[in-house]
């Protein structure tokens, strides 16, 4: 059965384009089109849409208070569509706030240099969407999977109340046949000795990120290399919104910057960020990279930096996303000895990237994200 979509936007010739993208994918089917707000909130409880496509400046009612209100009586992944603005850039995270799960490019130039790839990228996005089940926190602790040959390899420490769900049945049939599944209360912490903290995640990542992030100590021992794919009128927005809610410092990454404890860098938009050795703690490099990579920030980039610069002495963790990015880079880092953790399936916006870590036996844990921040201070929390 098609996926059922709800577009929403004043403007007729955009409702038209999207309308045709939708319709052209068999596994997509538009419902009903909104040309305000609050035409999307009666239609979203009319229509019951699996999917909806949401502008942000309309009349009557914007998209961002159209989008809280359908989170509050009728829950609906929404994917939002921004311009490349610094004040789309605010708008747009401001509806991540309000609960919508991802977003693009307005202009379809800005989403892929090719229009055929901007339509499939379009495409997968909502189906991807689609497929998406609403998650609600889990209150009651589960097991956790323990990938590797020793409990001393995975690396962490849990409060009992923590809940660390395993791969799915699917993707545990992939993993190292001499995993270990263990209880929360039974695992602690490593004891091991680090010197960053490196997190990769794409779609559903700034609220993940957030949610992590906020809940870190102002005196955190170690620096922190975010890599979220973004556009590149996003990440300053972003760096500024984190900074202002964190109690540790958050900055868009600069070339020369040198890592120190409590901070974190966000790798700019449409750039690749890499991590020298220098000193005790490294400096950080912004280049342009290859043109032809497909994600600018790349997290497999900048985790093969930090193998190279800081070999076993790196947690890294891998976050909510499509694709596949971040496999190889933490397939580097585990190789030199690092600690490699994804998020679990069931909080996972789309369980893409940390799939691809978890089905491959690279990461040694599978943590829900509500427990994250306190899995990752009870792990890395020596200084």
């Amino acid at each position: 059965m098609a996926t059922k979509v709800l577009v929403v936007d004043d403007s007729s010739f955009f409702r038209r384009r999207v309308s045709e993208i939708v319709n052209q994918d068999p596994d997509l089917e538009v419902v009903g089109v909104a040309v305000n707000g609050q035409e999307a909130v009666d239609m979203a409880a009319q229509l019951k849409p699996q999917v909806i496509t949401m502008d942000i400046e309309m009349p009557v009612m914007d998209g961002i208070t159209a989008v809280r209100k359908i989170m509050a009586a009728n829950p609906t992944p929404i994917l939002m569509f921004s311009s490349l603005t610094h004040d789309g850039a605010k708008a747009t995270l401001d509806a991540l706030d309000a609960g919508a799960l991802d977003f693009l490019p307005k202009r379809f130039e800005d989403i892929a240099s090719n229009k055929d790839d901007a339509i499939k990228l379009l495409q997968q996005r909502v189906k991807a969407l689609g497929r998406r089940r609403l998650y609600k926190p889990r209150t009651s602790s589960t097991t956790s999977r323990v990938v590797g040959s020793s409990l001393s390899n995975a690396a962490t420490s849990v409060k009992p109340s923590l809940s660390a769900r395993s791969t799915t049945a699917s993707s545990a049939s992939q993993l190292n046949s001499a995993s270990n599944s263990t209880s929360v209360a039974s695992i602690r912490a490593s004891g091991k000795k680090y010197k960053a903290l490196l997190i990769g995640t794409s779609t559903g990542g700034p609220v993940a990120l957030q949610k992590i992030l906020t809940a870190f100590p102002a005196n955190y021992p170690h620096p922190i290399l975010l890599i979220q794919h973004m556009p590149a009128a996003f990440t300053p927005a972003f760096a500024s919104r984190l900074n202002s809610l964190c109690k540790i410092e958050v900055k868009e990454a600069q070339t020369g910057d040198v890592l120190k404890p409590g901070c974190a860098y966000l790798a700019p938009g449409g750039m690749q960020l890499m991590v020298e050795k220098s000193g005790s703690l490294g400096r950080l490099k912004v280049i342009a990279g290859n043109a032809d990579m497909n994600y600018k920030p790349s997290v497999d980039i900048t985790f093969a930096s930090a193998s190279k610069a800081f070999g076993s002495e790196v947690m890294a963790v891998v976050l909510t996303g499509m694709g596949a990015d971040g496999r190889e880079g933490a397939r580097m880092l585990k190789t030199a000895g690092s600690t490699i953790w994804a998020q679990d399936e069931a909080s996972c916006v789309v369980y893409g990237m940390p799939q691809a870590v978890a089905s491959a036996g690279i990461s040694s844990l599978s943590i829900a994200l509500e427990n994250m921040a306190e899995a990752i201070i009870k792990e890395t929390a020596r200084g």
